[in-house]
């Protein structure tokens, strides 16, 4: 199968980890496609982010011309998934939602370690939407900028390792990762923390393809009914100078 993995922001270095990250997840015979937005924020830190990164990627995907049988949004907290499952007749699988789930299969009660705490009330109103949020026992925060995970990787790990011991001592007895393009790190955090760590790209690949091999994709009879014709091509997206840059 082929899925489409899009990238919640413009940064091309950050759509390569993610979509290792998803490959090395994947079943032999899956082909993982990446997918940069071509306007939006460089990096997802704010509602204003979000909003824009929606948008971006609602574009983004539409326009793809080559057919694929899931798409993963590799966006912790970010919004979009809804519209996305409405223009689309496959698997729509966001890495939020992905995780969480995954984790309450695993334990009582999951926390998510993320980058910084202002993201934190985007995830706590993702995870609502999901049905999944009275099983968080919190969001901790390392204070580290989306787009300086990846500048000191030891020291990164280090950071959410401690988050990661907090909420463990908070009583998680599941670690959910905020992020996505950390190759590696969960694997790490499950040597030393001795409960389950959840990375969420890994988890939205899994549920992709088995949502595509169980033959199964999003109801169209309701609420993710396809949007009206006439609203279904949004000319372009904004100019250069209205985007962030």
């Amino acid at each position: 199968m082929r899925i489409l993995v899009s990238n919640c922001n413009t940064t091309e270095a950050m759509t390569a980890a993610i979509c290792e990250q998803a490959a090395a997840a994947a079943r032999p015979g899956t082909q993982i496609v990446p997918l940069t937005p071509s306007w939006g924020p460089e990096s997802c830190e704010s509602w204003y982010d979000s909003f824009l990164s929606a948008a971006a990627v609602l574009e983004s995907v539409r326009a793809v011309a080559e057919p694929f049988d899931a798409l993963v949004m590799a966006g912790f907290g970010e919004h979009g998934r809804q519209g996305a499952r409405e223009l689309l007749d496959v698997p729509v699988v966001d890495i939020t939602e992905a995780a969480a789930h995954l984790a309450c299969l695993l334990g009582d009660r999951y926390a998510v370690v993320t980058s910084l705490a202002r993201t934190a009330p985007i995830i706590e109103e993702s995870l609502r939407a999901t049905g999944t949020w009275e099983r968080c026992g919190g969001v901790y925060a390392t204070g580290i900028p989306v787009l300086g995970l990846e500048d000191d990787v030891s020291e990164t790990s280090a950071q959410f390792a401690v988050q990661a011991r907090r909420a463990v001592a908070g009583g998680a007895d599941v670690v959910v990762l905020g992020c996505a393009g950390l190759s590696g790190l969960h694997r790490e955090l499950v040597a030393t923390l001795d409960v389950p760590v959840v990375d969420g790209v890994a988890a939205a690949v899994g549920l992709a393809e088995t949502l595509h091999g169980l033959g199964l994709s999003t109801s169209k009879v309701a609420g993710y009914a396809a949007p009206p014709a006439k609203r279904r091509v949004v000319p372009g997206g904004p100019p250069s100078s209205g985007g962030v840059a």
